[in-house]
């Protein structure tokens, strides 16, 4: 398989990063449609760490685009960003957090706690029954994509269709996804925000679980001349699907990544 796509014609200074971590293809709709404008590259997240997928974005970067880019990432494809940006900041020249989760670990529990609200006793139990399932390296990538369905369903406002990932890897997702929850606990994912030295747009859904205060304050404290915070209403966590937000969310990512630097 191969480890990205492109669309668009060079030069290709753009990469969206999916979320997951895991969901391959998930940024697809979003790359296609930033296309008509400039060129976009597409990486295949399937390292098994975060300091593997660093190291295959910077190759690929090195080798396929036309640096400085503007990173895109969407959910865990945030904190992928910022965790790049920190270590390449020659390599990035804007980076874009979409529906990013929370930098501080006081936040997290919220998350899950707003979802239970808007589900019944059954679903509730049919979230926790998959959960459980994740913990099992035997758990099939089908279990994964049933999940990710359900909860896609309950992050979203009003959304107009379902874009799942082309590819789950479940491997992918417990071994990063421990990873990166570790560096959140123990306060290094903020460590590195403070070494990012490229403006940061932040784009989040009014009605996305993952809190925006949790993106927002931390981000505000530590880099308050880089960052640009956009709250779009009517807007869950994947905002190209919702029918209220999209239109919006697309005609202010032109704006972002044509905009040239100050």
């Amino acid at each position: 398989m191969k480890s990205f796509r492109k669309y668009g014609k060079a030069s290709f200074n753009t990469i969206v990063i999916h979320g997951g971590p895991g969901a391959i293809g998930a940024m697809a709709p979003v790359a296609k449609k930033l296309s008509s404008y400039c060129g976009i590259i597409e990486p295949f997240q399937t390292q098994t760490s975060i300091a593997a997928e660093v190291r295959a974005l910077k190759n690929l970067l090195t080798k396929e685009s036309a640096l400085p880019v503007t990173l895109i990432g969407h959910s865990w494809g945030g904190w992928m960003g910022i965790i790049f940006a920190a270590h390449y900041p020659a390599y990035v020249k804007k980076l874009i957090l979409v529906g990013t989760g929370p930098l501080d670990e006081k936040y997290a529990a919220q998350i899950m706690r707003t979802r239970m609200l808007r589900l019944n006793n059954a679903k509730k139990k049919q979230v926790q029954l998959i959960i459980e399932k994740l913990k099992d390296p035997k758990t099939k990538n089908s279990e994964i994509k049933k999940l990710e369905k359900l909860i896609v369903t309950i992050d979203s406002y009003r959304p107009v269709y379902y874009t799942p990932a082309q590819q789950f890897n479940a491997k992918v997702f417990r071994k990063v996804w421990d990873e990166g929850s570790k560096l959140r606990s123990t306060n290094k994912l903020l460590k590195l925000c403070a070494k990012i030295k490229c403006p940061i747009t932040v784009i989040h859904g009014d009605f996305d679980p993952h809190p925006f205060q949790g993106v927002k304050k931390p981000l505000a404290a530590i880099l308050p001349k880089l960052c640009k915070f956009i709250l779009l209403k009517k807007c869950g966590h994947t905002p190209w699907i919702e029918k209220e937000a999209r239109d919006k969310f697309y005609e202010i990512l032109e704006k972002e990544v044509l905009a040239k630097p100050k």
